[in-house]
């Protein structure tokens, strides 16, 4: 083997080893960098965990057709938009209804919450229907204009879609909005910090 083999061998490693750090891992959960909504390609904005003191509930990551750093730009971009929880831990639907439904009514006005009422509701059900989850769970929240907020567990659907971007900015704002269920979740969801 002559000096040239070897020195192109050494940054082959050298690149395959890069890629795979460069990887989207968070809390030792891979996230992909970028899937497939509706037949559009989403690339991973960021993310986050949701701890409370030592307990590690679930890392979540954000996919979105653009770069946003804010909710307000979050919500302008068009198309499909998906937010996707890897459970750390076992849960029952009971205390995701209890923290999410608690996080649209933190983040939304009398006058929206009104509007969602009826929404809302069917939300619990899908979340409901839902049971306990394992860890290792990945939990979609998919958003495509057209047909609402889906919701999924290890790619299987859960209720039926829920209509409105109004409501999925309400969801959203559960993880990302003024007042959210965990400030380093987003954080880390908007790409202002990975760790």
């Amino acid at each position: 083997m002559n000096i040239t083999s070897v020195l192109i061998q050494i940054v082959c490693a050298t690149v395959l080893v890069s890629s795979a750090a460069s990887a989207a891992t968070f809390e030792g959960v891979r996230f992909d960098d970028s899937v497939r909504v509706a037949n559009h390609e989403l690339r991973l904005n960021g993310m986050g965990i949701r701890a409370v003191f030592i307990i590690r509930g679930y890392v979540a990551g954000l996919y979105l057709p653009g770069r946003a750093r804010t909710i307000q730009e979050v919500m302008a971009l068009p198309g499909p938009k998906r937010i996707q929880l890897r459970m750390l831990r076992d849960a029952k639907s009971a205390d995701f209804t209890k923290a999410l439904v608690s996080g649209i009514k933190k983040n939304a006005s009398a006058g929206e919450l009104d509007a969602l009422r009826e929404r809302v509701v069917q939300f619990e059900s899908a979340i409901e229907a839902i049971g306990t989850t394992a860890k290792g769970d990945t939990i979609n929240l998919d958003f495509e204009p057209q047909h609402g907020l889906t919701l999924s567990v290890n790619g299987v659907m859960k209720g039926s879609a829920i209509a409105g971007a109004d409501f999925f900015g309400a969801v959203l704002g559960i993880f990302v909005g003024d007042r959210p269920i965990d400030a380093r979740l987003k954080k880390g969801l908007l790409g202002q910090q990975t760790g």
